[in-house]
């Protein structure tokens, strides 16, 4: 009983400490895989054992090691079962000819380079009883590996499923996959039998058993689809049968003489690629496995991971020399097939530094030649790290090689021409409108609507929705799902178009949805790309924190490169009586010109500007940039404008007040409405909660006038007109 406490405290640990090693890892931009395998690490010989070595064996005595392995060994077979579910032969249609040619060259490099280093490395870190071929052969398989998982989900989140560089990093990550497995599986049976030709029986048989599996166990599983699209659900009682497939597929091929993992990655990769019945048994499969079975699977290695084996200068050089072959094997052998083929020199770039991302595909294979006896603790420690170097370097190689400025975005590169008078031109105006649920912002698309207009230039408004993904491994951040919800989301977003008033300012909405790992930061790159002029995000409470601009909305307000306007919406459809609260700086300004572009836009619209002060007289004085707006608006603008100057000693309560006889209350993040411009909205409770119109919170970047620049032009060429219109003696007589 005292070991089952002690594993179950153990596993408490492990998931506790992987999940939040895994976040901080998340948010320094990084696979989450990554903090996992450290948290594993960090509780380890390397850290714990050495930092408090009492604690470390009272944690992991012997005894409990084999429980772990127990348990670690299951999270593998149903990983490796997810692995090849998602291994899906759609990723093999495309540059199918140029995938298989550079798949292959990527580990051919990779591997003779490795079996290279096992020259040197088999005298010094391996023993008589392991056959040099195996030693050359794991080593080889080592280097070769690339974590298609993990792969896929840096595809997704950088947006490149659709993409020509990110299809054939696909195409060749799913080659690369079966070719290295095969090779890994070469590589346990010269191990097991200690030579090539008693490794031949053992490859007979587990070539049998892929054909076998191939056509009557794929045969079996197709009747298994079949039921399910005709029953419309996966039952328990199917779901079990599955998993008895797995288990007995890992079985055979364990007596067979390779690995349980082959077993049930065959069984994955055979099953009928039924996008419904795939992402069911995922989805009732992989929470259990990857929080609590996977993360004991890295304490497991990292236990077995001792950095400090790593004691002298040389073996780090040997650890430096195992990297640098990983990496220049796996990247040179990438970029020169893909250049072969006629890939540009940044595409071949990016395709390499892909390829050489290894994650826990790499661990995977380093524990199974570890568990044979093959590498030594010393070698797979140096293998361990290499792992880890390789994957972290991934993503900002790849930033750096192929920028997201370069990336075909969904709709910021195919913007469609507005339509106007003079025919099809570019807009000039912009409205990017993050868009968190489309089922309860219509009112917030409206708004954007009217804003952008059709009366003072072309316009165009982004409803943006990004689909935040928050795990490493989960089956929707594989691209073909990443590409179903995209579309789903895209098609809510089309619905919620359609019901919007008149009908003509529909053509003006554009829809942009991408998967993201981070929806502020994804939102400020999007405007910058997008060259957008407004950011009009929606208003919500956050879930821990008492700021109502704080949260993702306060995320967005404080690093979003361009103005910003937060809508609280009250539900009124009517956009005819403004409100705005004014008191002369920079925010109060935008808060202005959003109103005055609601006037030129909307002929029924009118406008009250209200000063508020405590003292007597109050003057209403407009900021040095605005005075010239203001006198350069239009007659039949101005009339529909009311200045009111109002004594108060609380000018909040008096702009509530004011709320009443209006529709919407536009005012700027100025310390005179209850709004910190540091602290975002520290004191919004009294605006947000009992202002009685809807309430719009504006936000400026920069000082520059940009939304009613097209509003001086029209005002410019009514004077003109009018000019031409004078004789030259009147216009000397009446200068």
């Amino acid at each position: 009983m005292h070991t089952v406490i002690l594993v179950l405290i153990e596993v408490l640990i492990v998931i506790g400490l992987s999940r939040l090693v895994g976040l901080g890892f998340r948010w320094i931009k990084q696979p989450l895989v990554i903090g996992e395998i450290v948290a594993g690490i960090m509780l380890g010989p390397s850290l714990l054992g050495l930092v408090a070595p009492g604690i470390a064996a009272a944690l992991f005595p012997a005894e409990a090691i084999p429980f772990l392995n127990v348990l670690s060994q299951v999270g593998l077979i149903f990983f490796m079962f997810l692995i090849g579910l998602e291994l899906d032969p759609k990723y093999l249609k495309g540059n199918l000819d140029i995938a298989i040619l550079t798949s292959h060259v990527s580990i051919l490099t990779p591997f003779s380079l490795g079996s290279l280093l096992a020259l040197l490395l088999y005298p010094l870190l391996s023993s008589n009883s392991v056959s040099f071929t195996a030693f050359a052969l794991f080593l080889g398989a080592a280097m070769s590996i690339t974590a298609f998982p993990v792969l896929a989900r840096i595809i997704t989140e950088n947006n490149l499923q659709g993409t020509r560089l990110g299809t054939l990093a696909l195409t060749c990550a799913a080659v690369d996959d079966v070719t290295a497995w095969c090779l890994l599986a070469l590589a346990i049976a010269v191990t097991r039998t200690n030579s090539m030709i008693g490794a031949i029986p053992t490859i007979i048989e587990s070539l049998l058993y892929i054909a076998f599996m191939v056509t009557v166990g794929r045969w079996f599983l197709q009747r298994v689809a079949t039921h399910y699209e005709r029953t419309g659900r996966l039952s328990q009682f199917l779901l079990a049968w599955i998993y008895m497939g797995v288990v007995a597929s890992a079985l055979i091929t364990e007596t067979i003489g390779i690995h349980l993992i082959f077993g049930a990655f065959l069984l994955g990769a055979v099953m009928p690629k039924n996008a419904g019945l795939v992402r069911e048994i995922a989805e009732k499969t992989e929470d259990f496995v990857l929080i609590f079975l996977l993360p004991v699977f890295f304490a497991y290695s990292g236990l077995r991971t001792e950095i400090g084996l790593l004691n002298s200068p040389e073996l780090w050089l040997l650890c430096l020399a195992v990297l640098g072959v990983a990496i220049i094997g796996k990247y040179a052998g990438t970029y020169v097939a893909a250049r072969v083929c006629g890939i540009d020199n940044r595409e071949a770039s990016a395709l390499g530094w892909l390829m050489n991302t290894r994650g826990l595909t790499e661990l995977i294979v380093l524990n199974i030649g570890l568990e044979l006896k093959v590498i030594s603790p010393l070698l797979f420690t140096m293998l361990v790290i290499m792992a880890l170097v390789t994957t972290f370097m991934t993503s900002p190689l790849l930033e750096w090689t192929y920028p997201k400025k370069l990336i075909r975005l969904d709709m910021v590169e195919s913007e469609p021409d507005v339509e106007t008078g003079l025919g099809a031109v570019q807009p000039t105006y912009r409205i990017l409108v993050p868009v968190a649920n489309p089922s309860t912002q219509k009112g917030l698309l409206q708004l954007a609507v009217a804003i952008a207009g059709t009366k003072l230039q072309p316009a165009v408004v982004h409803p943006l929705s990004l689909i935040e993904l928050e795990e490493d491994y989960l089956f929707q951040s594989t691209p073909a799902e990443a590409d179903r919800l995209i579309q789903q989301r895209r098609d809510r977003l089309e619905e919620l178009i359609q019901t919007l008033e008149p009908p003509e300012t529909r053509e003006l909405l554009h829809p942009i949805v991408r998967i993201s790992n981070d929806v502020a930061r994804e939102t400020a790159q999007i405007a910058q790309l997008d060259r957008a002029d407004l950011i009009l995000v929606g208003w919500h409470r956050p879930a821990f924190s008492t700021n109502r601009l704080g949260g993702r909305v306060g995320q967005i307000l404080s690093t979003s490169p361009v103005d910003v306007a937060v809508f609280v919406d009250r539900g009124r459809e009517r956009l005819e009586n403004l409100l705005v609260p004014y008191s002369a700086n920079i925010h109060d300004d935008l808060a202005l010109e959003i109103a005055l572009r609601l006037l030129f836009n909307r002929d029924r619209c009118c406008l009250t500007i209200l000063r508020v002060g405590q003292e007597n007289p109050i003057k209403m004085d407009f900021s040095y940039e605005f005075r010239a707006v203001m006198e350069g608006l239009p007659k039949q603008v101005s009339d529909r404008i009311d200045i009111q100057v109002v004594e108060a000693p609380n000018p909040v309560q008096a702009v509530v007040e004011a709320s009443q006889n209006v529709d919407i209350t536009i005012v700027g993040t100025s310390r005179a409405w209850g709004i910190e411009r540091q602290t975002l909205g520290g004191y919004t409770d009294v605006l947000a909660t009992e202002c009685h119109s809807s309430l719009l919170i504006t936000r400026r970047y920069s000082h520059v006038t940009s939304h009613l620049a097209s509003v001086l032009g029209i005002r410019n060429r009514e004077v003109t007109e009018q000019q031409s219109k004078i004789s030259p003696e009147q216009q000397i007589s009446n200068p």
